[in-house]
């Protein structure tokens, strides 16, 4: 299963007419982080940042006069986040922001169905709360000491963290269970069933292993002979 831990900044909280600064997302493939990032600042155009929103993020409108508008970074998010779920702490904030950008450019809003929201997740998991991100944090003895001012991709590294600590750490993520597709792999009723959902990539990755490393394993497959484990692992 591929999601993408993601935040966003803006200039202000009116997702009609305010736009999208700064995205960042992480991702993770079976509740583990890949090492794959994506994070970018946007030009608002002539939008401008409000007072309020600068003192959450410090993002300042002289910044962010050099950057893409999001008509040039909208390919390049699309393809990061394809085939993967959304995932955002009060989801429908960031969404209302990004299916706004996306109705701008003609582009089809991101279905509700592949929108997870870790803020209803901490609800449902710590029903007296607090649930914010830095209460979360703290709960799960997450360091957070270096969050100054929000920025999308240091929130998002922080959500991921605990994202995986509210799935039940990280044994939660050996998915040594199978799962049926789009099915959850927990019984009606558990809070995994909103998430444990599987998917194939729409792309295979490219392969991390080079062709002399692939002759030389299979060298070493012949020379142990018949009884090599590995040989008996291909017939099956």
């Amino acid at each position: 299963m591929r999601e993408i831990i993601f935040d966003t900044e803006t200039t202000g909280l009116e997702f009609k007419n305010d736009r999208v600064i700064e995205i960042g997302g992480i991702e993770l493939l079976n509740h583990f982080p890949t090492g794959r990032s994506f994070h970018v600042y946007i030009n608002p155009g002539d939008r401008r940042v409000h007072p309020d929103a600068l003192a959450v993020h410090g993002i300042t409108d002289d910044f962010l006069k050099d950057k893409p508008t999001f008509d040039r970074i909208v390919d390049e998010l699309l393809e990061f986040f394809d085939g993967a779920r959304w995932v955002a702490h009060n989801a429908s904030f960031d969404m209302s922001f990004i299916n706004a950008e996306f109705e701008r450019l003609g582009r089809p809003p991101v279905p509700g169905e592949l929108v997870i929201d870790t803020l209803a997740l901490a609800r449902r998991k710590h029903p007296m709360g607090p649930n914010s991100l830095d209460a979360l944090c703290r709960r799960y003895g997450i360091d957070n000491s270096h969050r100054t001012k929000h920025g999308a991709l240091l929130d998002s590294e922080l959500l991921a963290e605990v994202y995986i600590e509210m799935l039940g750490g990280r044994q939660a993520a050996f998915g040594l269970m199978p799962t049926d597709q789009g099915r959850s792999r927990a019984g009606a009723g558990s809070e995994s069933e909103v998430v444990e959902i599987s998917y194939e990539r729409p792309r295979p990755l490219p392969p991390r292993i080079s062709a002399a490393e692939i002759e030389g394993h299979a060298g070493l497959v012949a020379r142990l002979g018949q009884k090599a484990i590995w040989t008996k692992y291909e017939a099956q």
